[in-house]
């Protein structure tokens, strides 16, 4: 039951990990677009619709890599808000590198964007330290027997024993 309940906790914290790197995502790539509005109104709808394809971006790419450091992290009961930072780091990278082309002869990504990949790198560290905020403190956690209960107080010392 204890394993049911952490695979909740789980999808939750994922939910606003990957919530928390889209915003980052789409904040820092329209970033120089903000700065040349000048003094115009910005369309809040709009903004929700790209946050929101933001957010399915990221939750798309990063699962399967995101899946694999919350296997380890459950398995080996690792619960260091470092180790989450790293690999949020590394799957962020993992996504950014994931969708650009790979020469086999030259052994070399083609058309890397340094920018770009500082962005989902960056936006990796925050959704792990989010992730680790709501769910990685807690890692293993379900594995833990409950403790023991406590025994009964003792009777006061003037009362008669049952019968």
């Amino acid at each position: 039951m204890a394993l049911i309940g952490r695979l909740f906790v789980i999808l939750f914290a994922f939910l606003f990990a990957c919530l928390a790197a889209g915003m980052i995502v789409v904040g820092a790539v329209l970033y120089p677009e903000f700065s040349d509005l000048g003094s115009g109104q910005i369309d809040q709808s709009a903004i929700n619709v790209v946050l929101g394809f933001g957010f399915i971006f990221v939750s798309g790419f990063a699962l399967l890599p995101a899946l694999i450091v919350v296997l380890i992290t459950e398995a080996f009961y690792i619960r260091g808000v470092l180790t989450y930072a790293i690999g949020g780091a590394i799957v962020g990278a993992a996504c950014y590198l994931g969708l650009i082309p790979f020469d086999p002869e030259t052994m070399r990504f083609d058309g890397i964007v340094r920018r770009h990949l500082e962005i989902l790198t960056g936006a990796g560290i925050v959704a792990g330290l989010v992730y680790w905020m709501i769910a990685g403190r807690s890692a293993g956690a379900w594995r833990e027997p409950p403790p023991p209960s406590r025994p009964p107080p003792p009777l006061p010392a003037h009362s008669r024993p049952p019968s």
